[in-house]
């Protein structure tokens, strides 16, 4: 067994700056770096918009023949972009990955990306 009187240390080095600044910082500087920290850690989002419903892209140009357009709701690995990234509409959103079901079945856009 050993005894309880043995300790081991350990020769550490430390910069000195670092010490200083352990040393210098006073508790209310402490507790706002503390916040800032935490306040970067929030993200607010703005609200997105359907760009069908507003006008910006018209219904007429949602068609499978169109790739140009179905191409920016589909990430490069081949899966259909979601509505929370997007800010489409649950109505035209289901128009679209319908359009680009069809599209790929027809092979103008792959089902993957290798």
């Amino acid at each position: 067994m050993m005894d309880k009187e043995t300790d081991i240390k350990m020769d550490v080095v430390v910069p000195e700056d670092v010490e200083k600044e352990k040393e210098e910082l006073p508790a209310e500087e402490v507790a706002e770096k503390a916040a800032s920290e935490r306040d970067k850690k929030r993200f607010f989002y703005s609200k997105k918009v359907c760009r069908f419903c507003t006008g910006q892209i018209k219904m007429e140009e949602v068609n499978y023949k169109n790739v140009e357009l179905l191409r920016r709701y589909i990430m490069p690995s081949g899966k259909i972009v979601p509505r929370r990234i997007t800010g489409t509409c649950a109505k035209h959103q289901r128009i679209l990955a319908g359009e680009i079901k069809k599209a790929r079945i027809l092979a103008l856009l792959p089902f993957l990306a290798r």
